[in-house]
């Protein structure tokens, strides 16, 4: 681990991004150029005292999670990610293997969303990061570990997963998550690996693979059940990068309805609500 480079990085990166490329309010005050170091903590959920011990040189080697994390909240591309991880100690991870580093083009997007749930997603139903509507929307996705990273994991393992659907529309959902996985088990081995994990624990989940499909469309109009809420209609949008390896959806009501109405309430309380 080289920690000088490390520490000049990191807060090189830092000085480098400016307040509305996070969707963050400008502030008065600053005395320095850039983010400060607590917005680069809460952007990539941990202390202050961590990174700024960082950026100090004075703080343990960085896990790859943590590292993961602050290549998130700095914005990095994948180039200076992988030179995150080397200069840490670390392997950068595989480009072919791995699709957990948030596209920065998707993030500046999802920074400009405070008002409207959106979460970014790999092609393996990973939530890879959340805005606070949208937690308070479909609850905390991102803190799953190991094969339930994966919505399809989840959603055939958990019965608690398929609550979120009213159950009329559960089976074509269903079919969809399995499609998906087909598709992506094409080129990426750890779909393929999800899915024969998948057809060991699940008979539901075993018939609709064998059925081969992939081309289930995605539907654009939802009825998610909240928990406190109820349920609500809702048109999703998704922006995909051109890899095709993550998406970013965003869920909109129609305006002067119930559910534009409920919208707001989620934008105003958050996760209280669940």
């Amino acid at each position: 681990m080289n920690r000088a480079e490390l520490a000049d990085f990191l807060r090189r990166r830092r000085e480098a991004l400016r307040p509305d490329d996070v969707g963050l309010p400008p502030g008065q005050r600053r005395r320095t150029a850039g983010l400060r170091r607590e917005e680069v903590a809460t952007l990539s959920g941990m202390s202050t005292d961590y990174y700024t011990r960082l950026e100090q040189q004075r703080g343990p080697r960085p896990s790859e999670q943590m590292l993961a994390a602050i290549a998130r909240g700095l914005r990095l591309t994948l180039d200076e990610r992988d030179h995150l991880f080397r200069l840490a100690g670390h392997t950068a991870p595989s480009r072919v293997s791995r699709a957990d580093h948030v596209s920065p083009a998707l993030m500046r997007v999802l920074d400009r969303l405070h008002d409207t749930p959106a979460q970014v997603m790999s092609h393996l139903g990973e939530t890879l990061v959340q805005n606070a509507p949208a937690r308070a929307l479909l609850g905390d996705e991102t803190g799953h570990t190991g094969p339930a990273r994966s919505a399809g994991y989840r959603w055939f393992t958990d019965p608690a997963e398929q609550l979120l659907y009213p159950p009329p529309d559960r089976a074509r959902h269903g079919r969809f998550l399995v499609a998906s996985l087909r598709a992506a088990s094409a080129s990426d081995p750890r779909a393929a690996d999800l899915a024969r994990l998948l057809a060991a624990k699940s008979g539901d989940f075993a018939r609709l693979w064998e059925a081969h499909e992939v081309a289930v469309p995605f539907e654009r109009r939802k009825t998610l059940v909240h928990p406190a809420l109820g349920e609500i209609a809702l048109d999703c949008q998704l922006l995909l990068t051109d890899d095709l390896a993550q998406l970013l959806l965003v869920f909109t009501a129609t305006p002067g309805t119930e559910d534009a109405e409920k919208l707001r309430l989620l934008s105003v309380v958050g996760p209280e609500l669940l």
